[in-house]
């Protein structure tokens, strides 16, 4: 069965509770419960993991069994070098998230260090962002399904 790996990255356990002017009222439980059910009727098999720390991340991502990893990390995703190069180092698809739109937002916020070793990036859809993202990874697991 294909797998795919999200991972969360820092702050984002607190999702629901934080700034919900920028990243909405959904907790981190209920789009993971979404995830799965979206992976589940896909027959997908869908792991996520959720950390504030950089490192556990990098060990994530480097072990991973996943054919897609679809990875949000947060504020890593502004100057995480790590993260980027545990990224590049691996040989499978990893599709950057965002809840908001990043470039529309600080100017801090607008680059990422994960981008250019991503097979894409969705961002500013909320929620959907995560969804919209196992979509595309589906797809890539099934490419006869695209249209």
């Amino acid at each position: 069965m294909a797998k795919v790996q999200v991972i969360h990255g820092p702050n984002l356990n607190m999702l629901g509770q934080r700034e919900v002017d920028v990243y909405g009222e959904n907790s981190l439980d209920e789009i993971n419960a979404s995830l799965a059910a979206q992976a589940k009727a896909a027959g997908v098999d869908l792991a996520t993991f959720q950390s504030n720390h950089e490192g556990e991340i990098v060990d994530v991502i480097q072990q991973s069994d996943a054919d897609v990893i679809i990875i949000n990390p947060g504020a890593y995703t502004h100057y995480s070098v790590a993260i980027r190069d545990a990224i590049a180092s691996i040989k499978k698809p990893v599709i950057e998230v965002h809840l908001s739109n990043i470039y529309a937002r600080e100017d801090f916020r607008k680059d990422s260090v994960i981008a250019p070793v991503a097979a894409g990036q969705i961002a500013g859809f909320g929620p959907d962002s995560y969804y919209l993202a196992l979509d595309a990874a589906i797809r890539r697991l099934r490419p006869e399904t695209s249209a």
